[in-house]
């Protein structure tokens, strides 16, 4: 029978009374009163409105009771249901309640139980009879059997997903269980509005009130929604998201702002484009750290692929039963169980995707880590949400940068929710393939009248807008299906076109069924564990046809090992904890949302005011006087260009809460950015840079922060445009804050033209041109056509495998859209586009979807208005901010080459060595490369036939360029005679030299000239020329011998009007030949530069720094390093001279007190002996002493106390890297010393010790403790060595194995130590102020330390290694600065001209310093060939690398440690008495390495 849409009524809301629990039952209200303080607002404003039966939507921060909210009312409804039969309720379904994820449903029942066992205790005590309430889950991992048992028995309450709830309605027992609901409940319904399964969970709710009946109240729940109202309306029905109808939809919004504990966290070295694996190494440490402080922590990552890969370097530090991954390619057993361990408190850490973001409960997390930004605010609050995750709680969370660019996106992120900002949530417009999957679930269980089906799908809020019209499409592609090789298919639906009825066709409600919901279909293999066939997972199948059997790979933090690959599953075995490699996920990546783009904009727009305040700051504050002298001038211009970052770095940190490191590094990045730009992009600035790549071709940059959706729409439509001009298809990526084109020699052209190659008004003809050769579109298709039905999920009871599934994809393409699948050369003038609904759909998906169309069309009327600048720049190598899209990764492809073969893999990246504060204009070329590349193309000229040649691939050449080479006018003169040149006149002053191949050409140029002698042209060049064409082929070849030059030269050299020569330069840059701009440092005019001549030069600039080293393995490295450090036999020093300048070497290196004199001093001096440094410190010109700024003091100094040598005059410097307000807690005789040296000064052991009444002994303990605390010392080595050994065996031999040379019976004696005295004074009002100052001391901010500290630091540790970088100085002590502070210093020092910057060793992130005078060691280091030298090493010295530099297992710095080098490479090592000797080697090596390793110096 024909069923039509039925018509509700809108029920009005109640009053409510003053206490929200009052209309409650009192049992349910008792229960809640015991368990709970009060409700919240939430519940407090909801709960009338609920009961009233209106449509309501809760939105409220995480951890606020939302899903109690909703569920309450429906228990104490069926609460006195069942008390009104006598505790006995019918097995009748009355509430659904929706959540989008499978895992949040089996969540939300497991928390049910205990507000109904609560409730069920509270009836029981008041002597009421307890109705059984039943409450079930229906999802895809519901079992077969309680499928059947849901038949049996209906649930209360029924917990289920979209895809679930629409399965239930297109079945008879789902329909008949559902006809008795009573309410729906959507939560976090953000989550699924955004998207087309939103718009198939609005349909399926229509459905449901048409089988009902009635119009069901709809509860909404979710903790972040903008615009409120549009959701609201989503929730309710009957409007359009975007339209001004009030929504029948009470709202209950107390706000998503709440307290948060937000912060960065930065590894102690500089982010760069890609963080390198030694940083990430720094960043696992961090969060292990992290979560070794607190209870439970949550860590988010953005792939599947990360999760797996932090999951196996937190296991490595933490333990394997503290570690565990959860992401959605991981079985549902695995996933459940990885949550029930967390929430036990079993597990420490859990890393997740977004597959742990909405509410599922897993107990209490102490902490969330966000590695990377989560490229949207929404996300990024849900996630954070999981920490504090009950009422009061206070989310704590962390983000981790991966890039520099990441951490302006994580700082605007900081800033966004500090302002209280949100996403805008887009709600999809009628999407007809939902429509098309929807139409045949309904019609196949009750026949319809078009006008009804019609009617009740337009009161879903997507639908609202749906046409007639496309609603007649899809029912004429649903009854008519599609004609293919096989005959016509899927006409799924039987259309009375008298009656207007319809009905489903035969078998079309088992399509329905099986191949409904919108989540797109993944080509995932399935992974089953044998002999158990358990499924533990899915890999991608890119990743499983690339493997073989044997492989070892990770899942879910276990490896396992393969045993075979079969069509759609990997049969494996477990691996036993074998390395695995990681396995990979292909998928879209998620592009930033707009309002995070326009935070991140927002950002570097108020950075560029401050510089450019800066900037004005700096031009004020110098020009004073005009008076001045011209050096005076020069020296101000100098002081002009040089900004004061710290007022910009000061701001950010303020405003953003930002750690000042991080402040920084954003602030002196975006200065180099706008160094090298000119200006930095912003919603009002756009940049746009072009560079030669190391193939002869050009790069070109666009920086438009917009988002990866509105770049890749500009990407795709400029990269067609580039093919037409240019005929020509290039190579493009767009990520969210840059476009890339990849241009070759034929592309040549101005660079301002390119901001007018798209116009508004037919930009989107264009995109959508350019749309069908993109793979996204092929992508999209497929989709769609699955979810209308189309390309049906399963086959002949199986699932459809991936391959096939793509064949019959393209088959249905080839024939709705013949065009798209035809030969092109069978095509005449653009591809038409058809009227069908799942071509639409494609292409509004694509458009609107996976980019932002609109809001790239506003940008281009915005530019064409003039409302936004527009920079343009030529550079001779790309930008800092050109480097993330010059790395950027496959999913930011705008075509389908492969990443091997990028054209972006051969820019050569510059080192920048101005300092990020310069204002220098970094785009002009380095003048010596355009000199050196300029003698290299004029001919160097030897004899006559050379001389011909010359003048041959010149055209011609002018008198005075004759005269000024020498011999040329000999030559020429030769040349004349023999009929090959001859001299035309051009003009009355000018003449030319050409060849007799020329002639012609020349003629047409200068018809009028006279030439002596007369020649003839040859046979063969003899052809006419018309004067354009041969004023064209002279220009060309005249180019060839020159570098950039400007119009008025080149015309000049030719005696011809200016705008002749413009004429023919034009079109050789339309050919791609030549290129123009300001190329010379200092050009006023417009220069044209031959192109393989002008990428020359850009290279030359590059390289100019870089040609004198050649970069040497790490093996040769610690060859250089042995041999620099005086640690080779050859190199080893005598004398007190030595001494000095090894002390000078090693100062401020802090290692064991004992390991000086026993392991570094004498393995780097011939005759050490310890009265050569007793000789030094009593002579002022070393002092000893610990550093330290610890608060809690030591007993007293042991051999294991870390000591440093100084020298006096540098210890202020030291000192002061020390925080001075930790003060040392003292014991009282300490303390007692301490106050006798500070007013008495420096004295001797017996007059302190008649001074302070102690005994020699506690006398003794005193200093040492002093001395550990850092405070004292002696002017004597002998005082330290006196503190290390108990008095009763002070008579006895100080040095256990050899006594060193000059070792008396009174050397380290009490009586040696000199006098003692203060190293630093305690300020005299901290001990007042100990007592009362109840909050410690803010932590130290680097940027305290003085830049004569920091340079003095660097220039040492320079000095101690010859070459630096961040991973040689791990083994230094932690109060140095960190590397990013010492980072600018080196840069300082390279634009001086001291150090020197490159790559110096192979195989190590991060920028590299070095020595000048070390250059040439590290050169010959690499030249001389191996010899098998055996070098030893203490674990006590600097140069104990492994485990650091080197690879291996670290040997840790004490005593009796030691490593042996053989040519570079560490061979064996002596750790804790054993010793460590490789297997391979035979035994003579073994013993002589024995015997290396334990003989002393």
């Amino acid at each position: 029978m024909r069923r039509r849409a039925p018509i509700f009524d809108v029920m009005t809301s109640v009053p409510s009374s003053t206490d929200p629990l009052a209309a409650f039952h009192p049992a349910v209200a008792g229960w809640f009163r015991k368990t709970f303080p009060a409700p919240t607002d939430a519940q407090a404003a909801a709960w009338p409105l609920i009961r009233s039966g209106k449509h309501t939507l809760v939105a409220a921060p995480t951890g606020s009771g939302k899903t109690l909210t909703a569920f309450l009312a429906a228990l104490d409804e069926l609460v006195r249901n069942g008390l009104a039969h006598d505790g006995a309720l019918p097995d009748e379904t009355l509430v659904v309640y929706v959540s989008p994820l499978k895992a949040l449903s089996n969540d939300i029942r497991i928390n049910l139980q205990t507000p109904l066992e609560g409730i069920a205790n509270e009836l029981a005590e008041r002597g009421l009879p307890v109705p059984e309430i039943r409450t079930a889950v229906r999802t895809g991992d519901t079992t077969q059997q309680e499928r059947n048992a849901l038949k049996k028995r209906a649930p209360h309450i029924l917990v289920t997903t979209p895809e679930s709830l629409y399965v239930l309605l297109g079945s008879a027992s789902g329909r008949k269980m559902l006809s008795t609901v009573r309410t729906v409940i959507v939560d976090e319904i953000h989550a699924m509005a955004g998207g087309k399964r939103g718009s198939h969970l609005s349909l399926s709710l229509e459905r449901l009130d048409a089988l009902c009946g009635r119009r069901l109240p709809r509860i909404g729940l979710s903790a972040t929604q903008k615009p409120i109202e549009a959701v609201a309306r989503f929730l309710a029905g009957g409007a359009s998201p975007d339209s001004d109808v009030p929504a029948d939809c009470a709202i209950v919004d107390v706000g998503h702002v709440r307290e948060r504990d937000l912060a960065l966290e930065m590894p102690p070295v500089p982010l760069e484009a890609v963080m390198s694996n030694e940083a990430w190494e720094l960043v696992y440490n961090r969060l292990a750290e992290l979560v070794a402080m607190h209870r439970t922590t949550l860590v988010f990552v953005n792939t599947r692929r990360m999760a797996e890969r932090v999951a196996r370097h937190l296991t490595e530090r933490l333990g394997k039963e503290a570690v565990a991954a959860h992401h959605g390619s991981l079985a549902k057993e695995y996933r459940f169980d990885a949550e029930q361990r967390l929430k036990r408190g079993e597990l420490r850490v859990l890393i997740a995707t977004a597959s742990l973001e909405l509410g599922i409960d897993i107990g209490d997390v102490d902490l969330v880590c966000q590695m990377g930004s989560p490229r949207a605010i929404a996300p990024f609050l849900q996630r954070v949400g999981r920490s504090g995750h009950h009422v009061g709680g206070m989310p704590k969370g962390r983000l981790f940068p991966a890039s520099r660019d990441d951490l302006i996106e994580c700082a605007a992120l900081l800033d966004c929710v500090r302002r209280g900002e949100l996403d805008l949530l887009h709600i999809p417009r009628a999407p007809l393939d939902v429509l098309a999957q929807q139409i045949v679930a309904e019609v196949c269980n009750a026949e319809w009248s078009e006008d009804a089906l019609f009617d009740l799908f337009r009161r879903a809020s997507p639908y609202t807008t749906l046409e007639r019209e496309q609603y007649d499409a899809v029912l004429r592609m649903l009854a008519e299906g599609y004609t293919s090789r096989h005959g016509p298919r899927a006409a799924y639906v039987h259309r009375d076109a008298v009656n207007g009825t319809l009905r489903g066709r035969r078998g079309a409600q088992l399509y329905a069924v099986t191949s409904g919901g919108t989540i797109p279909e993944n080509a995932d293999y399935a992974v089953i564990l044998e002999p158990q066939g358990l499924n533990i997972g899915t890999v991608n199948e890119d990743f499983a046809v690339e493997s073989l059997a044997g492989d070892v790979f990770q899942l879910g933090n276990a490896s396992y090992r393969i045993m075979r690959v079969e069509s759609g599953r990997v049969r494996v075995e477990d691996a036993q904890g074998q390395p695995p490699n990681i396995p990979f996920w292909l998928g879209e990546a998620p592009g930033r949302s707009d309002e995070l783009s326009a935070g991140v904009a927002r950002l570097r727009a108020e950075i560029e005011q401050r510089l450019d305040e800066a900037k004005v700051a700096a031009q004020a504050e110098t020009f004073n006087d005009p008076h001045d002298s011209v050096t005076t001038l020069v020296e101000q211009q100098a002081t002009a260009t040089t900004l004061d970052l710290e007022p910009a770095i000061e701001w950010l940190a303020k405003h953003t809460h930002l750690p000042e490191p991080a402040a920084r590094q954003i602030v002196e990045y975006l200065a180099r950015a706008r160094q090298a730009l000119g200006a930095l992009p912003t919603r009002d600035t756009l940049v746009m840079e072009r560079f030669f790549d190391e193939s002869g071709g050009t790069q070109l940059v666009i920086h438009t922060p917009y988002g990866s959706r509105v770049n890749r729409a500009w990407g795709l439509a400029l990269r067609k445009r580039f093919c037409r001009t240019f005929n020509f298809e290039l190579q493009a990526a767009a990520t969210e804050d840059a476009i890339v084109l990849s241009l070759t020699g034929a592309h040549s052209f101005a660079l301002d033209e390119v901001w007018r190659y798209l116009r508004s008004a037919t930009a989107e003809h264009v995109l959508i041109q350019a749309l069908l050769d993109a793979p996204l579109f092929g992508v999209r298709w497929r989709w769609n056509a699955t979810t209308a039905l189309a390309l049906p999920r399963y086959t002949g009871g199986r699932k459809t495998p991936p391959p096939l599934q793509r064949m019959r994809s393209d088959d249905l393409l080839a024939t709705v859209f013949p065009d798209q699948a035809a030969c092109l050369e069978n095509i005449v003038g653009e591809r038409e586009l058809p009227h069908h609904p799942l071509v639409d759909q494609t292409l509004d998906d694509c458009l609107h979807e996976a980019m932002d169309t609109e809001a790239w069309l506003a940008l281009l009327r915005r530019i064409e208005s003039g409302q936004i600048e527009l920079v343009s720049r030529d550079l001779p190598a790309p930008s800092p901010l050109a480097a993330e899209i010059l790395t950027a990764k496959p999913y930011a492809f705008l075509d389908d080459a492969p990443i091997e073969e990028r054209r972006t893999q051969a820019v050569l990246n510059r080192r920048y060595t101005t300092g990020p504060e310069s204002a220098d204009d970094l785009g002009a070329l380095d003048a010596d490369a355009i000199a050196s590349v300029g003698e290299e193309a004029w001919p160097q000229v030897r004899n006559t036939d050379e001389m011909h040649e010359a003048l041959t691939g010149l055209a011609c050449i002018t008198d005075s360029e004759a005269q000024r080479n020498e011999g040329w006018s000999a030559w020429l003169a030769e040349l004349a005679k023999t009929g090959h040149a001859t001299r035309m006149q051009v003009a009355q002053y000018d003449a030319l030299w050409l060849p007799a191949e020329r002639l012609t050409s020349l003629r047409a140029i200068y018809p009028h000239a006279d030439i002596e002698p007369a020649i003839r042209a040859p046979k063969g060049f003899d052809d006419a020329w018309t004067e354009d064409d041969a004023l064209v082929d002279v220009v060309r070849a005249r180019l060839t011998g020159f570098g950039p030059l400007p119009l008025s030269l080149i015309a000049r050299a030719l005696a011809l009007p200016a705008s002749n020569v413009a004429l023919a330069l034009t079109r050789l840059e339309a050919e791609g030949y030549v290129m123009r701009g300001r190329f010379t440092p200092g050009a006023l005019e417009e220069e044209w530069c031959e192109r393989h001549l002008l990428a020359r030069i850009h290279r030359y600039t590059v390289r100019r720094l870089r040609r004198e080293i050649e970069p040497v393995e790490r093996h040769d490295f610690m060859r250089f390093l042995f041999a620099w450090q005086r640690l080779t036999p050859d190199t080893r020093g005598e004398g007190r001279d030595a001494l000095a300048a090894v002390l000078d070497q090693l100062e401020g290196f802090q290692t064991a007190a004992s390991a000086w004199e026993e392991d570094i001093l004498p393995a780097r001096l011939k005759d050490y002996s310890i009265t050569s440094l007793d000789e030094l410190c009593r002579a002022g010109k070393i002092v000893w002493m610990r550093l330290t700024d610890r608060a809690r003091g030591a007993s007293g100094p042991v051999r294991s106390t870390p000591i440093v040598l100084l020298p006096r005059r540098a210890l202020p410097v030291w000192t002061a890297l020390l925080d001075t307000s930790k003060q040392p807690e003292l014991s009282p005789k300490a303390q007692m010393v301490f106050d006798t040296l500070t007013q008495h000064g420096a004295m001797f052991f017996d007059e302190l010790s008649g001074d302070v009444h102690l005994l020699r002994v506690e006398l003794e303990n005193a200093l040492g403790e002093l001395v550990a605390a850092g405070l004292v010392n002696s002017d004597s080595f002998a005082g330290l060595r006196a503190l290390l050994k108990p008095v009763a065996k002070r008579n006895a031999s100080y040095f256990p194995s050899r006594r060193p040379r000059g070792a008396g019976a009174l050397i380290g004696g009490m009586d040696d130590a000199g006098r003692w005295a203060l190293l630093r004074r305690r300020p005299v009002a901290a001990a007042a102020e100990e007592d009362s100052a109840s909050v410690p001391s803010p932590v130290r901010r680097s940027a305290s330390f003085e830049p004569d500290v920091l340079e003095h630091v660097a220039t040492t540790l320079l000095r101690r290694y010859g070459v630096v970088f961040w991973r040689l100085l791990e083994r230094e002590a932690e109060w140095l600065p960190p590397w990013r502070d010492l980072l600018r210093v080196y840069q300082r020092l390279e634009a001086r001209g001291q150090v020197r910057g490159g790559r110096f060793v192979n195989g190590l992130a991060g920028e590299q310093f070095a020595l000048p005078e070390a250059i040439p060691l590290l050169r010959e280091v690499r030249r001389h060939a191996n010899e098998g030298a055996f070098v030893c090493v203490a674990g006590s010295d600097p140069l104990n690398l492994v485990g650091t530099l080197l690879p291996g297992n670290k040997v840790p710095a004490l005593a009796g440690n030691r490593v042996l080098y053989r040519d570079g490479v560490p061979v064996a090592s002596l750790v804790s008495g054993e010793f460590n000797l490789p297997d391979d080697a035979d035994g003579e090596t073994k013993q002589l390495m024995r015997m290396r390793l334990a003989r002393r110096y």
